[in-house]
């Protein structure tokens, strides 16, 4: 491994949570680019913007091949860059003394780990396999990057083919092995207008009485996933009726799912729409392709529309070398950086969904510095966003050690 003293994973942070990249990620990825060329490193932009370079050892084809990735992309509003040196309260982390902190959007999520991600990548001379940073422009939105990059969408291939994949989100400098997926969808409800005044029609509002308690009874019995625990359906939003006199033809509820492997999004879709079928008493669809039978509801579940796949739940071994290899080496690292015993190290499931799941089945850990919340509340995404810079230290001190182990 080089000396990477002359990057400073800490100062590119400062300059990082400057740049505003909500609406658009040029800048931040300018600053990317010329900091990777700036250190004597070839930086590509494919065309769907992700941000790509590589290091190979003599003999790539005798090693893995490690992708750290994470995203540049940051979510609405800006919050401008601050360092607090004194900070206290939940910012100290369980330390008790003031902590530095970076404050700013972004500041975890995720340039705290792709400040980390970068140390690692620019100290890493592989002797053997190769080592490639992949940083995708749009996780926050469609992540059409990560598609691209991993084949997984229309008329792409899989550029990376890795064999191990370490993904920088914020997860207090824990080794996370897995991920709940999120899938977003709507059942739609089709009934028969009528005066309000007649027994008649089809009432779609009153159908959907119905159909919240196949949502609520949808994961009766499901076996819980050993590192996920049971998956999750939450009914949104409800829309229904339009005349205050009128028997609806019409309601939709949109529904939020946190699936746990195996579950497919295509699985969930059509599982859902039978369950609610079912409970609202709906005629056959292939008895009745208008769906208006005697007076019936009708049910159908569509998943919101988007190119890039939804993020499908994922897990990794936790047994897996290449987990306990990082999980060893954020355990020295937090040990060296003096941070309170039991932050980082610990191996569990990441509280989010993630591009992560686009590697996936490949060994894929997802690490970094920061917190999607702390006792006060949300960190990630909200105005209070922050990292501690020893935390930021100790995760660029992991990722090179974990890159040296496994590649040196």
């Amino acid at each position: 491994m080089t000396d990477a003293t002359d990057f400073d994973p800490v100062g590119f942070l400062e300059e990082a949570v400057s740049t505003p990249s909500h609406e658009g990620v040029e800048e931040m990825r300018r600053l990317l680019v010329e900091t990777l060329e700036g250190s004597g490193v070839d930086a590509a932009v494919d065309d769907a913007g992700c941000v790509v370079a590589e290091k190979a050892s003599p003999g790539p084809e005798n090693g893995p091949h490690v992708v750290v990735n994470t995203h540049i992309d940051t979510v609405t509003p800006h919050v401008a860059f601050e360092r607090d040196r004194e900070a206290t309260g939940p910012e100290t982390g369980g330390a008790g003394d003031a902590a530095d902190v970076i404050r700013g959007r972004g500041a975890c999520d995720a340039k705290g780990p792709l400040a980390a991600l970068l140390y690692g990548f620019l100290a890493a001379e592989p002797e053997h396999g190769r080592l490639t940073l992949a940083v995708t422009p749009d996780e926050e939105t469609l992540s059409r990057g990560a598609a691209t990059l991993t084949g997984k969408l229309p008329g792409t291939a899989d550029a990376l083919e890795g064999d191990l994949y370490l993904v920088g989100e914020p997860t207090g400098l824990d080794v996370c092995t897995a991920a709940k997926g999120r899938f977003q969808g709507r059942i739609e409800l089709a009934g028969e207008a009528a005066h309000a005044a007649e027994f008649a029609g089809a009432n779609a509002v009153a159908a959907a009485e119905g159909a919240l308690a196949a949502v609520r009874r949808f994961d009766e019995g499901t076996d819980e996933h050993p590192q996920l625990g049971p998956p999750k359906l939450t009914p949104t939003v409800i829309e229904g009726g339009g005349a205050t006199n009128q028997v609806p033809a019409d309601c939709a509820i949109t529904v939020d799912r946190r699936s746990v492997p195996p579950e497919t999004a295509e699985e969930f879709r059509s599982a859902l729409e039978a369950a609610v079928r079912e409970a609202i008493g709906s005629a056959d669809a292939a008895d009745d392709p208008t769906g208006t039978t005697d007076g019936a509801v009708d049910a159908r579940v569509t998943l919101t529309d988007r190119e890039s796949p939804f993020f499908e739940a994922f897990s990794t071994d936790p047994d897996h070398e290449f987990v306990e290899t990082v999980a060893a080496a954020a355990r020295t690292a937090t040990a060296d950086a003096g941070l309170p015993a039991g932050r980082g190290g610990e191996v569990r499931p990441f509280g989010a969904a993630t591009e992560a799941s686009y590697f996936a089945p490949a060994p894929t850990v997802v690490f970094g510095p920061g917190d999607l919340a702390d006792d006060a509340g949300a960190v990630a995404h909200a105005e209070r966003e922050y990292v501690r810079v020893r935390e930021v230290e100790a995760a660029a001190a992991t990722v090179a050690a974990v890159l040296d182990r496994t590649l040196g």
